[in-house]
């Protein structure tokens, strides 16, 4: 975890009640919800930090 970012979030209780109800119905931490939450919606975008796979991969000149 060393290589992570923390930093304090304020939120509403009731949208903390929702992050908790999503993570815990995918087997997540809230924190792995807000993050995989956040990853889709830069993704969506067309934006945000390659996969780490996807970054290896494309380093050894595999890439298609």
């Amino acid at each position: 975890m060393a290589d992570k970012k923390a930093f304090l979030l304020r939120i509403d209780p009731a949208v903390w009640a929702e992050l908790e109800r999503l993570a815990q119905a995918e087997l997540r931490s809230v924190n792995a919800q807000i993050e995989f939450l956040l990853r889709d919606a830069l993704a969506r975008r067309g934006r945000g930090p390659k996969s780490r796979e996807r970054h290896a991969t494309i380093a050894d000149g595999e890439d298609s």
